[in-house]
């Protein structure tokens, strides 16, 4: 009989208490491996939808607020600046409130200087400037509503008492949030008219010629509207992601103590499993102690089991993250309006598995080290006593 033998044949004495209690280590760690990429994932969403030479320019209250049309004029004329747009948030509504997504009346006379890096197809941009009620729509609200180019749909206004119809005559792609949808400005104004028009803009993108320009041009506007009836805020388009991706920080963080309360709660279940399993095999404990065993060999032996079960557990846990996150990936299931909504956009390192079996093998070995040590310390004398 080798030790490893010993080891395999104790753990398969109770196979049903074996498999459950790895399966909850496996499922604690498949948590930890989605929680830990969180982080990463934020970071790798602003990294992939950020420019440095896009300026944001908004009411420096807050989003919700309008800025003059006045202010498209102003901006242009500003030294260093190659591209003016507008981002005027419309709120409408497809088929249901639960599934709105967000739509955008901007100029499509200045989209490709503005967003170059978007790469929607010249032929899309070309039919976008030509016909007065063309749309272009990101890949995931194409996917999700089964949209097709050349198709209309109607969206119904919850900011503006109107309905719209558009004719969808491309996609965005490139870096852009997968669930956009963008419309002409002069569509919105053209249905605003009869009901006294709308000169007011949501925000304001700007573009600079080289990064070196950008915080000269900041500056500029800040010094254009300071004092004003709309006072603004101009901002790098990574400070103004980051500013947005701050309202996850605190989900993030009840996420992050969820996610290791969990595991502590498994170190607690593993470590009472691990105390059975060690009770019920008192006598023969002592029996391999009498027969000139020691108690290093035995204490090794019984973190072994409880090691075992975590290592095993952490490699479940971890392949099944890495497996579903991947296949999710592949699929196009973790963009914006994917299930893991707007998180959801990231794949899990290779590092982020290793790391949780990691955590798995600490928690197989904390969870038997007090059983295992008061185990190997075992009286032999009163260990026989309860077995003759």
């Amino acid at each position: 009989m080798t030790y490893p033998r010993l080891v395999a044949r104790n753990l398969m004495r109770h196979p049903l208490r074996t498999i459950l209690t790895t399966l909850s280590i496996a499922l604690s760690i498949f948590l930890v491996c989605a929680v830990l990429t969180l982080p990463s994932a934020l970071d790798a969403i602003m990294e992939r939808a950020a420019s440095n030479v896009r300026i944001a320019v908004h009411h420096k209250a807050g989003f919700t607020y309008w800025l003059p049309g006045a202010y498209m004029h102003k901006v242009r004329n500003l030294p260093g600046v190659i591209g003016v747009n507008e981002y005027s948030w419309f709120g409408g509504v497809y088929d249901e409130p639960k599934n709105m997504f967000p739509n955008f009346a901007v100029d499509p006379e200045t989209v490709e200087q503005v967003w170059p890096d978007y790469h929607i197809a010249p032929e899309a941009l070309a039919r976008f400037k030509r016909i007065r009620n063309g749309a272009l729509v990101g890949d995931d609200t194409m996917r999700k509503f089964g949209w097709r180019i050349g198709q209309n749909v109607t969206l119904k206004g919850t900011i503006f008492p109107i309905e719209l119809t558009f004719e969808i005559v491309g996609t965005i792609g490139g870096m852009a949030n997968p669930t956009m949808f963008w419309f002409s400005r002069k569509y919105l104004d053209e249905a605003m008219e009869s009901r006294g028009g709308f000169n007011r803009v949501g925000m304001i993108w700007l573009r600079a010629a080289s990064p070196e320009q950008v915080d000269g041009i900041v500056a500029q506007v800040d010094a254009l509207f300071r004092n004003s009836e709309a006072e603004v805020a101009a901002e790098t388009e990574k400070a103004f992601i980051g500013s947005f991706m701050a309202t996850f920080q605190g989900l993030l963080r009840v996420i992050l103590l969820v996610g290791f309360l969990v595991v502590g709660a498994v170190v607690l279940i593993a470590a009472n499993t691990s105390a059975m399993g060690i009770r019920e095999r008192i006598p023969e404990i002592a029996i391999l102690k009498s027969l000139g065993f020691r108690r290093g060999p035995i204490l090794a032996a019984l973190l072994a089991e409880s090691s075992l079960q975590g290592l095993v557990g952490g490699l479940l846990g971890a392949g099944a993250a890495y497996a579903i996150l991947e296949a999710l990936r592949v699929a196009g299931k973790t963009g914006f309006t994917g299930v893991l909504g707007p998180l959801g956009g990231f794949r899990m390192s290779p590092g982020v598995a290793a790391e949780g079996v990691a955590v798995a093998l600490v928690v197989g070995f904390v969870a038997g080290l007090v059983p295992a040590w008061n185990g190997a310390r075992t009286n032999v004398i009163e260990a026989l006593r309860r077995l003759f």
